[in-house]
């Protein structure tokens, strides 16, 4: 009998590929998750799931996850990427699992970028999650209050999943550095402050590692790995960004609450974290608009007009220019006295306006601009201001008499408001000590 030999073809998946876990104990991260104890683990390893939503920012194990529960319940597992399925391959998935649950087997349908799905692409699990054909987890980067029906949520738990630490990518990179499916003729060594620029890079993302590290045994003549090589095939590093999704939303967060808490150095950060991801410079611009009028107010008007100045200056000379008066501005408004009065107020009255009866203008404030008008009273009483002393015509009255007693604008002791409050409590302790005379005083004007 001559001999046999056989020879396979190498596993040419890519390393994130072929180092998914097989098991809990392979898995790194989420200990809030999966530690001992946990609902979620005692549920995995008790084989009773139900449906879940894992929420989480790219490689943080959201599909590792769902196939390890689908291996835990011995049940079938169906993939979809919303980012290439319809309608037609959502029908095919759940047609084939209720095929399964007939023959006993129960389903686990794994929907990628579940948010890239839209409403009725959504609700076409709805049933078949209720009536049990399917256990449905979605993945999704997108924060799910915002990208998933009310209907789905409500049908599912939603697990939140965190960036991966530097000890869990340690871990993972060692047992990536003895798997011995890199397919390469020499060991891959990794210079020690190469590791860790590795995990810098990495940013909590595993797959993100993975790559990298195949990336560079493949570019490596000798297996020897340092930072100049790291650093020549990821020039440059996008800090976390994306555009118009919930980090997005996070970093215009934090800038807001940075110049709001009057802290320059990270108002600054924040902002610079926006353009460095590609952010709208002009985006920052408008929400210091806001900040002007909502956080500082009449405590210093100025902040508003170098605002604008900043806007208009960055439309005006371009980005080189424009980003760094915006930087300016920004910083101006950090600094700036706060007072949130202005807002306050004005958001109280349009609120008292929606909810109280139209009062009807005093007659003394009605324009009298006809005959007929100035005999049924129209002014009558109206004192010209300008005529006064003071230009103030103390204890004349501007509101309907059902709001005579109530105050909304109530000035702080910071930055010009200081004067501002001062200068309203001297007018109301004229108003106050105006005599009836005063009071009753005919129309001058």
């Amino acid at each position: 009998m001559s001999n046999l030999s056989f020879s396979f073809a190498p596993d040419v998946r890519p390393l994130a590929a072929r180092l998914r876990p097989k098991n809990l104990q392979e898995y790194v991260g989420q200990q809030h998750l999966l530690g001992p104890g946990t609902p979620l683990r005692r549920a995995i390893e008790a084989g009773q799931l139900n449906s879940l939503i894992f929420w989480g920012p790219p490689g943080t194990g959201k599909t590792s996850l769902a196939e390890l529960i689908a291996g835990s319940t011995a049940a079938a597992i169906e993939k979809i990427s919303a980012v290439t399925a319809g309608i037609k391959e959502i029908r095919e998935a759940i047609e084939r699992a209720a095929n399964r649950l007939q023959q006993g087997q129960r389903t686990l349908l794994f929907v990628d970028e579940v948010h890239r799905f839209n409403k009725s692409q959504q609700d076409a699990f709805l049933p078949h999650i209720e009536d049990g054909t399917i256990i449905f987890i979605g993945a999704t980067t997108e924060n799910p209050s915002f990208a998933l029906n009310n209907a789905l949520l409500s049908r599912a738990r939603v697990c939140v999943l965190r960036k991966i630490s530097s000890d869990d990518l340690r871990q993972l990179l060692q047992r990536a550095l003895a798997d011995e499916t890199l397919n390469l003729q020499f060991p891959i060594v990794l210079a020690p402050h190469a590791t860790e620029l590795l995990l810098q890079l990495a940013d909590g993302d595993a797959r993100k590692m993975l790559n990298l590290l195949e990336l560079a045994a493949q570019s490596s003549a000798d297996g020897q790995i340092d930072t100049d090589l790291l650093k020549q095939l990821v020039e440059r590093q996008l800090p976390g960004f994306d555009n118009q999704g919930e980090l997005y939303y996070d970093l215009i967060s934090a800038f807001h609450k940075s110049v709001r808490g009057s802290q320059p150095d990270a108002a600054l950060y924040w902002y610079c974290r926006i353009l460095e991801g590609g952010g709208d410079p002009l985006y920052v611009a408008r929400r210091l608009l806001a900040i002007a009028s909502e956080d500082i107010g009449n405590a210093d008007p100025r902040a508003l007009s170098l605002a604008l100045a900043a806007f208009d200056t960055f439309q005006r000379v371009g980005p080189a220019e424009g980003e760094r008066a915006i930087a300016q501005a920004a910083v101006y408004c950090a600094l700036a006295p706060k007072s949130n009065a202005l807002y306050s107020a004005f958001n109280q009255m349009r609120a008292f306006v929606r909810e109280q009866p139209a009062f009807e203008v005093p007659i003394q404030l009605r324009n009298a601009a006809t005959g007929l008008l100035k005999e049924l009273g129209y002014g009558e009483g109206y004192r010209y201001a300008h005529d006064e002393p003071g230009a103030y015509a103390a204890g004349m009255t501007y509101l309907p008499p059902e709001m005579q007693q109530m105050q909304f604008y109530q000035p702080t002791d910071r930055g010009l408001e200081r004067q501002l409050s001062e200068k309203l409590s001297y007018l109301r302790g004229l108003d106050a000590n105006a005599t009836t005379d005063d009071k009753d005083k005919p129309d001058v004007g």
